[in-house]
């Protein structure tokens, strides 16, 4: 006991002399080339599994089961609007691209758009919170994809982002692990119809989160030039 506290204070003294502490350890990331290269417009999205949580019959406070569904359930035989964005929660995620979608989703459905998807590099849990924080109205129907308007889809392990070939990471820059980075889409029928990526390319660690093209806006004005 004395040799330990007689250590620590001969420890605390040599760092009082001018002898610098250790440095932090940092792990980097390292991602597979082909998770960071978006796919182009024409090609087919990933067919993965989405790990969601679905209403059942019940009278618990927490009346959600587990439920996968495929790309192919979500996209397959339909038109869909998808914008991705890089966290719940996060400042221009909340403010401004969720709700610019969600005041936009008459307007988009009446544009040839079966539904509007909103993708995050989060789980299930996460998702239904953020919904519920931004005063989307839930679809408490059994069965139901979590809101009424846009749907928010979870995928927390990355595999569907990884297929689009638009991982990134902020793990220097935020504290984030692997995320998606920002973007929105046309989806027909699983092919890539129309894609608006933010700053043309995918940038590891950015200092800057660019969101310029992949809002409701710049969406509903290439769905109108498609109607007309």
């Amino acid at each position: 006991m004395k040799f330990s506290l007689f250590a620590a204070l001969a420890i605390m003294a040599s760092s009082a002399n001018g002898f610098s502490a250790v440095a932090p350890k940092t792990y980097t990331s390292t991602l597979d080339k082909a998770w960071t290269t978006p796919v182009e417009e024409g090609a087919e999205i990933p067919n993965v599994v989405f790990k969601t949580r679905t209403r059942i019959e019940s009278d618990d406070e927490n009346p959600f089961d587990w439920k996968d569904l495929t790309s192919e359930d979500l996209f397959k035989g339909k038109r869909i609007v998808l914008f991705s964005l890089p966290g719940a929660f996060t400042p221009t995620c909340s403010s401004t691209h969720l709700p610019g979608y969600e005041a936009a989703y008459d307007e988009i459905k009446k544009l040839g758009v079966d539904d509007v998807y909103c993708l995050s590099v989060n789980d299930a849990f996460v998702m239904r919170q953020w919904g519920l924080h931004q005063g989307l109205t839930e679809d408490k129907t059994v069965g139901g994809l979590g809101f009424e308007k846009v749907k928010l889809l979870p995928d927390g392990a990355c595999q569907f982002t990884r297929g689009m070939g638009m991982s990134c990471v902020w793990d220097s820059e935020r504290g984030f692990g692997e995320r998606t980075w920002r973007y929105s889409a046309v989806i027909d029928d699983m092919k890539v119809e129309k894609l608006f990526v933010e700053g043309g390319e995918v940038v590891q660690n950015s200092g800057p989160d660019p969101f310029e093209v992949s809002d409701s806006g710049t969406m509903v004005d290439y769905l109108k030039s498609k109607s007309n």
